[in-house]
């Protein structure tokens, strides 16, 4: 599915802005009378967008990326009682994934019960490729992935060597995908946040 997703991507890509307005219009033809008045409307901005360069690039494994950070999605089925226990924990921790700045990559992470607590969506963002971001996680807080992923069906635990296969297996790659700075790692939005905190605490100093 993901080498037809790029496959497609890359025929879409050589298209050229017009054979690209002509293919969206015929896309929009039996779409609601407000779609395809609001696609004329707005047709001035979808050409530039249209027209400058594709951002997505591969993640590695699975998933996309954008400059340095990628996407990770993934849907998994709660075994038995699997739910109740980790929306209890995510209660109880009340936002805080501290254990997280511990791999240092991790940008942002949703957790999203499905179909009566039958499921769950997980998604995050991270700096670099595939492998390495589960190899951190494998290396530096096995056991608090372990509590969280025990909850779902067929885990077999972040040190087993068929983790990788498992996580694949439940990911899915998104097909559309925006972030506001590509360029900027974790890390690097961390320092320019502890430098713009700096900088405002002087200019208050020098203000008085």
């Amino acid at each position: 599915m993901a080498t037809l997703t790029q496959e497609k991507t890359r025929s879409d890509q050589d298209l050229t802005v017009e054979q690209k307005v002509q293919k969206l219009r015929a896309l929009y033809a039996d779409a609601p009378e407000l779609g395809t008045v609001a696609l004329e409307k707005g047709l001035a901005d979808l050409r530039r967008e249209m027209a400058a360069p594709p951002r997505r690039e591969n993640a590695g494994r699975l998933g996309a990326r954008q400059g340095q950070v990628s996407e990770f999605t993934l849907i998994f089925p709660f075994r038995e009682g699997g739910a109740k226990r980790l929306r209890g924990l995510l209660q109880l921790t009340q936002g805080n994934f501290q254990l997280a700045d511990k791999v240092g990559t991790v940008h942002d992470m949703r957790f999203v019960f499905l179909d009566n607590d039958t499921k769950l969506l997980f998604a995050t963002a991270y700096d670099g490729d595939w492998d390495p971001y589960i190899e951190d996680f494998q290396s530096k807080i096995p056991d608090a992935l372990d509590i969280l992923l025990c909850n779902f069906e067929g885990f077999p635990g972040l040190r087993n060597p068929s983790i990788k296969d498992w996580l694949a297996k439940h990911q899915v790659s998104a097909d559309a995908w925006y972030v506001a700075s590509p360029k900027l790692t974790a890390a690097e939005t961390r320092r320019l946040e502890r430098v713009g905190q700096a900088l405002d605490e002087f200019l208050d100093k020098i203000g008085k």
